[in-house]
């Protein structure tokens, strides 16, 4: 199972034919967003699934206590670039709330059960976040 830069590397490097699938029935897609101290571009890994054509990601940190650096990112600035196998293509992210955001969080925990177990071990809300194409 690939982690961190090789994960990153190897999806690069063969448009995902290695490490979309992170594991059995679990895809992965590539999150490039702009640091929002730095300016740098920050690129992960992340679980997902797609809703009305639009990747949708969970800022779940593992269950961390804070949001992860790549939300705080994104809720700074929006666009961000989205590889999913060979496909690369800018989006802008929104966070979801209310009734869409419980249908999705149903959707992406049935890919990764973990996300309901993080629930319990943390008092912030999880956002799930939707990749809106541009």
């Amino acid at each position: 199972m690939l982690f961190g830069d090789e994960h990153i590397r190897r999806y690069e490097e063969t448009d995902g034919e290695v490490g979309h699938e992170w594991q059995e029935g679990v895809p992965t897609l590539l999150l490039t967003t702009k640091g929002r101290k730095t300016g740098q571009e920050r690129k992960l890994a992340l679980i997902y699934q797609e809703a009305d054509g639009n990747p949708v990601v969970v800022a779940s940190a593992g269950g961390a206590p804070k949001h992860p650096a790549w939300y705080l990112n994104l809720v700074a600035n929006p666009e961000v670039g989205v590889q999913i196998k060979a496909d690369r293509f800018q989006a802008r992210a929104r966070t979801v709330e209310g009734e869409e955001r419980a249908k999705l969080w149903d959707k992406l925990a049935a890919v990764w059960p973990d996300y309901n177990e993080y629930t319990k071990k943390v008092d912030r809300h999880i956002p799930v976040v939707v990749l809106e194409r541009v």
